[in-house]
């Protein structure tokens, strides 16, 4: 028997998920597929449908459309088995409970008995066991969160806007677990605002909006989707664009966006050596720079193009 006969069925396996909520449809027939041991960011403007296919994925809510299977079975099942554990934005803590208290009362709900000292360890909760869930910051709730999800030893993780509530230093302590996690094999499919998270973790980006796919990729493969490269510099004394576009006439052609303000000088375009050298030999230009766009400067050109390109869908929201 080959060797995919034995391999193990996706950790997420989405396709053509629908989901209407009278008139608006939240999301539409979306493929979606996260493999064993994958870390999947999943990104998109207010109101794309993220949080709609996490709960359709973890079993809240069933579609109108499309197959859904979770670690091969559907969501529910994968749930009840403890294959899944999730941190979402929100709910599902008791103010009044102790940290302690609180773990202590999931894990008796388990399939199997927890190592919890450990999963405390995990999360880094050991110096809030004693204080009220309703005493704990916004950050301090969500890693409360982060050590009741990881209490069944799941195989996958969702994680919906999971560091919200929390400053730069635990952000990073967040996803130094997070990386200890898929060191073990896990699987993670996380919704984020934060673009720099989906570029420094995520071994895939997927975006979508108005509930349909705009892109998916890796973080290079994603930045390469939106065309240009960006050149700036300061040119003293220059009169304005005119003077500007007169320069770089020769290589009119490769301009995407030309922008001046005052003496300061921003080019997008698809040939940045050659404006470059236009820009040094041919005007007094200095401090010259080039970089490439920012993954929010693609995550917004991508969105901003599939709107554009698709007024129907942008009447649904």
């Amino acid at each position: 028997m080959s060797t995919a006969a034995h391999s193990p069925s996706p950790a997420v396996e989405v396709t053509g998920l629908t989901k209407s909520f009278g008139s608006l449809t939240a999301v539409d027939r979306l493929d979606l597929k996260v493999a064993r041991g994958e870390v999947v960011a999943f990104l998109g403007p207010n109101g794309a449908g993220k949080s709609t296919t996490l709960d359709v994925i973890l079993g809240f809510t069933r579609p109108d459309a499309g197959t859904v299977r979770v670690l091969g079975v559907p969501p529910a099942q994968a749930v009840a088995a403890g294959g899944v554990g999730a941190v979402l934005q929100s709910g599902g803590l008791i103010g009044s409970y102790t940290v302690r208290q609180t773990l202590a009362v999931v894990a008796s709900l388990q399939c199997r008995t927890p190592d919890v000292e450990a999963v405390i360890a995990q999360a880094g909760i050991g110096p809030l066991l004693s204080r009220k869930v309703s005493a704990c910051s916004g950050g301090e709730r969500q890693r409360l969160r982060l050590a009741l999800a990881l209490l069944p030893r799941p195989a996958l993780l969702v994680l919906d806007e999971p560091t919200a509530g929390m400053d730069p230093t635990g952000r990073a302590a967040f996803w130094r677990t997070m990386r200890a996690q898929t060191a073990e094999g896990r699987s993670i499919l996380f919704a984020t605002h934060y673009l720099q998270e989906a570029s420094d973790v995520a071994d895939r980006i997927v975006i979508i909006d108005r509930g349909r796919p705009v892109a998916s990729g890796s973080v290079d493969e994603i930045s390469s989707l939106a065309e240009g490269t960006t050149v700036t510099a300061t040119w003293a004394g220059l009169t304005g664009e005119a003077e500007l576009h007169r320069v770089l006439s020769p290589v009119a052609g490769s301009l995407l966006e030309v922008e001046v303000h005052g003496s300061h000088v921003t080019v997008r375009t698809t040939a940045p050596d050659d404006v470059a050298r236009l820009l040094l030999t041919a005007t007094p230009a200095t401090r010259l720079g080039i970089t490439a766009l920012s993954l929010e400067e693609v995550f917004s050109r991508l969105v901003g193009t599939h709107r554009a390109e698709n007024p129907a869908a942008s009447r649904t929201a």
